[in-house]
Parts: C-alpha cells; sequence; structure tokens
C-alpha cells in the first residue's frame, strides 16, 4: 500500500519551527550469555535452539542478572561521563507481543544504572556539539518476528508469522538522550553525528560491535516542534529501530518536514510511532505512542538490587581505553593533517586499519596512502567496506617496507596489492609469482637504457645540449621495455652518465 505524506520544503520549516530531537539507543552487549539466563548469544544458531525456561518465561524459573552485561553497563555510563548508581533495581515493563515471550520486559525505569552524562560529537565541519544524556539502562531484547507472504516483511498482509526466541533476553543497554535542543538545520546532522559517535566509543569500549545493519544497535528519532520564539515542546513522534546513521539522519529530516506541514496546515501532531522506509527516506505510522504509565512499571521481585561498590566503579573507570574524539585529536596533531583529512578518513572507516597498519611498521602518510588511495578504490568497486577486504593491516604494512626498500614501485606495489586481493598470498609471495621486483643492478638496466637512447637520437641530442628534463622521456621509454619494473632514478641516472651530461 502506498500513501502519500504532505511536506514542506525544510527551509520552510526551519524558517518557522525549532525541531527539539530525542534520541533512545538501543545496543546489543557482546557477553556469551544472556542477561538473566546461561542460554548463548552467538548468531546463526537454529531457530529456537538457544532458549531455556527463563528466557521463555516459563513459570516457576527464576532470573539471575549476568554481571557481565552489569560491567558493561558501567563502562557505558562512564564513557558517557554519568554518574553511577550506587543502588538499582530492575522492573517489570508490562505489555504483550508475540516476541516477548514473558508478557513482560525485565528493564529498569525510575532506578536507571547509569544517568546524567554527555557526549560531545563533531560535525563535519568539525564544529564540537553536546549531547547531553539522559540516562543508560539494562534490559534485555525480545525474540524476533518474521511475518511472511506479506509484501512489505510487516504483519499487515502477512499470510502468518514465525516466532524465534534466541534473541529473547540477550543483554541490551538503552541510552536515552535529554532533549536536543538549539541544533536548528543542523538538526538531522547531529543526529546522525551523535550515532555515529556513541557507536565508536562502544566499540572502543570493546562491549558490543555495534554492527547496525545486523541489529546489533538500533536507533528510536523522537522528534517535535515548536514555533520560533516558543519553548514549549510540540508533540512528539518517534521513528522506531532505524538502522543506519544515513537513515537516521534522513529520518529526522523527514519528519521535520512532515511536523511542520502537519502544524502549518492548522492540523494537530499525534504522538505515535512510525516506520523508517529506507526506499523512499518517509515514515509512516505505526501505532499510538503509550505512556510510561501505560507499562505498569513495578520493581522485579525476582532480583535483588544491583549496588556497585565504588572501589569497583573506579577501577573500572581506571581501565577504560582511549575515547575516539580524544584518539582522534592525538592522531591529527600527530598525523600533522587537517581536520577535513581526519573526517574524509572517518567517512572512509579507515581509521582503525590505518592506526593498525602503523602500529604494524608502517609510516603514517604511507598508510594513509594505501587505505585512502588503492585500498579504498577496491571497496568501493567491490562494493565492501575496508575492513572486509582481503588484505590485513599487516599486510598493507608489508607492502609499504617493499616500497621503501626500493624492492618495488608504487605501480608495482599496486599489482602486489592486486594479487594479495585476489587471494594469490602474501605480498611477497605475490611478489615472487608474478616477478614484480624492481631492477636495479646496471648490467639489467644497461641494454635498455642504450636502446631507448638509440631509439630516440632527438631527444638524446636535447639532453647532451642541456635540457636535463628532456631525460623524462627516455626513463618513459625504459619503463614500459621493463614493464615498469625499473628503477626509475637509477635509469635516469645511467641515462645522464651514457649521454655525458650532470644532474647539476
Amino acid at each position: 500500500m502506498t500513501t502519500t505524506t504532505d511536506l514542506v520544503s525544510y527551509e520552510d520549516a526551519l524558517a518557522s519551527y525549532d525541531p527539539v530531537m530525542g534520541l533512545e539507543v538501543h545496543v546489543e552487549l557482546g557477553t556469551k550469555t544472556k542477561m538473566f539466563c546461561g542460554c548463548s548469544t552467538e548468531l546463526g544458531a537454529e531457530p529456537n535452539s538457544q532458549t531455556c525456561p527463563t528466557c521463555l518465561g516459563l513459570p516457576g524459573a527464576l532470573p539471575v542478572v549476568n554481571a557481565t552485561g552489569v560491567e558493561s553497563a558501567i563502562k557505558i555510563g562512564l564513557a558517557l561521563h554519568c554518574e553511577i548508581a550506587e543502588w538499582c533495581r530492575f522492573a517489570r515493563k508490562n505489555y504483550f507481543y508475540p516476541d516477548m515471550p514473558k508478557n513482560f520486559q525485565t528493564s529498569q525505569y525510575d532506578e536507571p544504572i547509569a544517568f546524567n552524562g554527555y557526549l560531545d560529537v563533531q560535525l563535519e565541519d568539525g564544529e564540537t556539539f553536546r549531547v547531553e544524556i539522559e540516562r543508560a539502562h539494562m534490559e534485555e531484547d525480545t525474540g524476533k518476528s518474521t511475518h511472511v507472504g506479506g509484501a512489505t516483511g510487516r504483519i499487515h498482509g502477512a499470510q502468518h508469522s514465525l516466532l524465534d526466541y534466541n534473541r529473547a533476553g540477550i543483554p541490551l543497554i538503552e541510552i536515552v538522550t535529554k532533549p536536543i535542543v538549539g541544533a536548528g538545520d543542523r538538526a538531522p546532522e547531529v543526529a546522525k553525528a551523535y550515532v555515529r559517535e556513541l557507536r565508536e566509543v562502544i566499540r572502543a569500549l570493546g562491549v558490543s560491535e555495534a554492527r547496525m545493519e545486523m541489529g546489533q544497535m538500533r536507533c528510536d528519532v523522537n522528534l517535535s516542534l515548536m514555533p520560533k520564539g516558543s519553548e514549549k515542546f510540540g508533540t512528539r513522534s518517534e521513528t522506531k529501530n532505524v538502522n543506519s546513521l544515513r537513515s537516521v539522519e534522513r529520518a529526522a529530516r523527514f519528519e521535520i518536514m512532515r511536523h511542520a506541514a502537519v502544524l502549518s496546515s492548522g492540523g494537530t501532531i499525534v504522538q505515535e510511532t512510525r516506520h523508517f522506509h529506507e526506499d523512499t527516506g518517509s515514515t509512516t505510522s505505526g501505532r499510538v505512542k503509550e505512556e510510561a504509565e501505560d507499562y505498569r512499571y513495578f520493581p522485579e521481585p525476582d532480583l535483588v538490587p544491583v549496588a556497585p561498590s565504588r572501589a569497583w566503579v573506579e577501577e573500572i573507570r581506571a581501565a577504560l581505553p582511549e575515547m575516539p574524539l580524544a584518539r582522534r585529536s592525538r592522531l591529527l596533531a600527530e598525523w600533522g593533517i587537517s581536520a577535513t583529512d581526519m573526517q574524509a578518513i572517518l567517512n572512509a572507516g579507515a581509521l582503525d586499519p590505518i592506526v593498525a597498519t602503523i602500529d604494524a611498521g608502517a609510516d603514517a602518510a604511507s598508510a594513509r596512502k594505501w587505505w585512502m588511495g588503492e585500498l579504498a578504490r577496491s571497496a568501493n568497486e567491490s562494493g565492501t567496506s575496508l575492513d572486509e577486504l582481503a588484505i590485513t593491516p599487516a599486510q598493507v604494512a608489508r607492502v609499504t617496507e617493499l616500497v621503501s626498500s626500493g624492492d618495488l614501485n608504487d605501480k608495482l606495489a599496486r599489482q602486489v596489492i592486486e594479487g594479495v586481493l585476489a587471494g594469490e598470498g602474501t605480498p611477497d609471495e605475490v611478489v615472487e609469482k608474478r616477478g614484480l621486483k624492481v631492477v636495479s643492478d646496471d648490467s639489467a638496466l644497461g641494454t635498455a637504457v642504450d636502446e631507448a637512447i638509440a631509439g630516440n637520437p632527438g631527444i638524446a641530442d636535447k639532453i647532451r645540449g642541456g635540457k636535463v628534463a628532456a631525460a623524462g622521456a627516455l626513463v618513459g621509454a625504459v619503463m614500459k621495455a621493463t614493464r615498469g619494473q625499473a628503477d626509475a632514478a637509477r635509469v635516469k641516472e645511467l641515462i645522464l652518465e651514457k649521454l655525458g651530461v650532470s644532474e647539476g
């Protein structure tokens, strides 16, 4: 079913209204077992094979808190500059969905483990925007519903639904921002930058891979508009489970234009959840949004409160890794590059591969050159990401070593990388199999140089007459004759020696 939504232009929307956003990000933790039972969290298992009475909500089954899940929550809270609760409880969030076997979700309500923090994010032009964090709390994921037979993959129009409870009970951390105001026309960009920075923080902490395309990190985009000059928030919509950075930005932008169209025509915004459609960049209505009281929260009677000692919290704080923003600032200074260059590296997903290549022995300039050049091109052509290419940072470092030692030139190095990507072996094996080493000994080059001089007498005469720059043409002829394997610098020296001309 296709529906048409009235929109106003983005510029007109921002001329009359100020956007207010709230972002709720769910992060699936990378623990080995579920949050309240010992079932495996490994992906790819047969449906419903990783379940037990506890995560299926069977009568008499009692939950036990996953200590690693609590530790991960504290790590996230500290990284987001939050206060860590000295005492907090789980609660039951009551609602019925087919993929929630207990008919309630074990979550946290008025007593989250982390609260009152912030995350500084960098926009494309290098400007820093601070996003205030309301809370980060622990909860569990639901099962997975697959709707079969419909055109959209949603329940409407489907012939039947399949339920897989392997995901039910997997640990989640929900991170909720305070209302984000003051972003103006950059609100969608701020939303994207926030989720991207949060993803980098999560990955740096090692608590989750945070792969949005795999559902390990999902964002709900809450948005409302208030008239210019007003301080009263409007009614919000909540676009659920947005699963890419680009889509977060597009969803916020679309909702700004949709809200403005409704309000400008005298209509009323309905508080509801909405679905985002990747193909069109639009949202459609889901269901009327419940308020907190509709969930009938009450303390979970089967779990004791969580009371992390201050000593344990400080021990976790002391072991935190360098945070992504601080790391980027440090590398930007060490590498001597601009903020624009760093942003290009981030956009390409090249920062970690470059750092790993430097750690493997390459210099920073060479590592950036190959990852942002030849390897970025290969990734783009194959429609994959840099970290999925069939080459390791250590292998790229070896290529740079062969170039710096004179065994390869850039043209040959590109062929070596091509061979590694094609599965022909390590850089050294590709060099050996393809016979790609630079030819630099005089005996091997002498014949090619003599032939180039003999075949281009006019150019040779110009060089003898003092036009040393003309030697480039002869160098090119030798390189062509040797299939690019000659040492160009040594070739030029031999040409000038044979013609009795000095470089100076």
